[in-house]
């Protein structure tokens, strides 16, 4: 009897693991992003592979737009704090929240479409241990964020500030992108930390060339600190 509990105590074990790890999961659409609200110079820039991440069987949490290809620098040397070769404030992509979701800080974000824009975390003292990396994306308001150019850092922060409705910005932290099985988009679980982030390739353009450009980015956990 007490081997057979054991039994079934460990069946139980790894049917709760393998219900956690099912929790959140990635389809990708053929659709183009939102209209409503949205520049058409933002809207132009962005694919129509939608990246659609659901919690459950159905429920949604957020629809991801990345931008067709992503302007990088051609000099970039990626070190142990900033992996990606994008400037401060260049246009990745759109997200909608069909409801209110949460940042990597644990702030609110009210349901709507906001443009995603790259942003480097300050090394200022105050960050420490809330990441891996510098590298996030901040979230702004399409209705507020229409120009496709990146704007400066203090308009940057301010628009992201709004989104957020408190006195830091709403954002998304990027983490290192590691092998994929495919070059599929993809989601992950990553249990220590309980995060979900979701691995795409994407092109990264420099002048007229275009070279595959894989990124990872958590859409559902907060930071330790947060």
């Amino acid at each position: 009897m007490k081997r057979s509990c054991g039994a079934s105590l460990i069946v139980l074990a790894l049917m709760f693991s393998v219900a956690v790890a099912a929790e959140h999961r990635l389809e990708v659409a053929d659709q183009a992003a939102p209209s409503d609200g949205v520049s058409a110079a933002i809207g132009g820039e962005l694919s129509t592979s939608c990246l659609k991440v659901l919690r459950g069987a159905k429920r949604p949490v957020c629809e991801i737009w990345l931008r067709k290809a992503w302007p990088i620098k051609g000099d970039f040397a990626p070190s142990g704090e900033v992996l990606y070769p994008f400037a401060p404030g260049e246009l990745i992509g759109l997200v909608r929240y069909p409801q209110k979701g949460e940042d990597f800080r644990g702030q609110e974000i009210a349901a709507g479409v906001y443009t995603l824009r790259y942003a480097q975390q300050p090394v200022d003292g105050n960050h420490v241990g809330t990441s891996e990396t510098r590298d996030f994306l901040l979230l702004l308001r399409a209705a507020d964020d229409t120009a496709l150019a990146a704007p400066d850092e203090q308009t940057l922060i301010k628009l992201s500030t709004q989104a957020s409705g408190t006195t830091h910005p709403a954002m998304l932290c990027l983490l290192v992108a590691g092998e994929g099985a495919t070059d599929a988009p993809e989601i992950r679980h990553h249990e220590e930390r309980d995060l979900w982030s979701v691995r795409v390739v994407g092109l990264g353009a420099v002048s007229e060339k275009q070279q595959a450009l894989p990124v990872r980015l958590v859409v559902v956990g907060t930071a330790e600190e947060a």
